[in-house]
Parts: C-alpha cells; sequence; structure tokens
C-alpha cells in the first residue's frame, strides 16, 4: 500500500474527504517526525511505538576495492509493534 491508497482507504473508513484525510496523514508525519527529532518517542497504544535507536560506529569494507571503512555512528527510526497487532499475525 502506498501513500496514496493509504489516504484512500481512510477516507472511506472515516467522513472525512480524501483531502482531510490526505491532511491529516501529513500532519501524523509532521507530528512523529518532529516528535523524533527532539528524541521523544511516539507510543500508539494498540498500534506500537515510534523511536530512535542508536546504531554504534563500525568497520565495513568497500565493495569495489576490498578497503576497510569506517562507518559513522547514528540514530535511526525504529518501529516496535504492539503486541496487539503482534498477534493479529
Amino acid at each position: 500500500m502506498n501513500k496514496a491508497e493509504l489516504v484512500t482507504a481512510i477516507a472511506d473508513k472515516s467522513e472525512l474527504t480524501k483531502k482531510d484525510a490526505q491532511a491529516a496523514l501529513s500532519s501524523l508525519q509532521k507530528v512523529i517526525t518532529k516528535s523524533l527529532s527532539e528524541g521523544d518517542q511516539v507510543q500508539i497504544s494498540g498500534f506500537g511505538t515510534f523511536a530512535l535507536s542508536y546504531y554504534p560506529a563500525r568497520t565495513g569494507r568497500n565493495p569495489q576495492t576490498g578497503a576497510a571503512i569506517e562507518i559513522e555512528g547514528a540514530n535511526k527510526a525504529v518501529f516496535k509493534p504492539a503486541k496487539a497487532l503482534k498477534d493479529l499475525f
């Protein structure tokens, strides 16, 4: 499912127009992104938690030359599904 299909599904399941569903989805994305950028996590009961996870620096290899390179550590956004969502599958 892509973003356009998600907007259509939201509009169909609610009493929102596609334009309002698009605005709601965009607002949700902005709120989650802003919270993560501030170091907070976003927990949606029954769905899951969006959080940042730190991946430490490590040594990798350049696949073309085989030379060792240092890959910097980075924060990455992760999603952990809630038990209710996991139990559906």
